[in-house]
């Protein structure tokens, strides 16, 4: 297992995830970045509950690469706390895994 993941982010619109998906990749730290468009996602904010629709994004990656995913993300993201999560991937096919290694940092 190369300790491969998923990050889940979101963005406030398709323009700024394209964004940031794309500079992900070029920096080669995801191997792949997926747009979800329009999500609903219901929060608490700032003492209120929220109601925003949203773009959920999902990025192919290392552990390896996650502290400067995360980094590379809040610089270019409008919130100022950013959904960032990576999720292990428990099993995923061995070409797979090789692919997102080779091709991140």
């Amino acid at each position: 297992m190369q300790d491969c993941g998923i990050v889940f982010m979101t963005a406030p619109n398709p323009d700024e995830a394209g964004r940031i998906a794309r500079a992900l990749v070029e920096k080669r730290l995801a191997a792949c970045v997926q747009i979800h468009p329009e999500i609903r996602s219901l929060y608490w904010w700032e003492g209120r509950v929220c109601d925003e629709t949203e773009v959920l994004f999902t990025a192919k990656t290392t552990a390896a690469c996650f502290n400067e995913l995360v980094e590379e993300v809040k610089r270019l993201h409008s919130y100022s706390v950013p959904e960032i999560v990576f999720v292990p991937i428990a099993a995923a096919s061995p070409d797979y895994q090789r692919w997102i290694a080779a091709v991140t940092k």
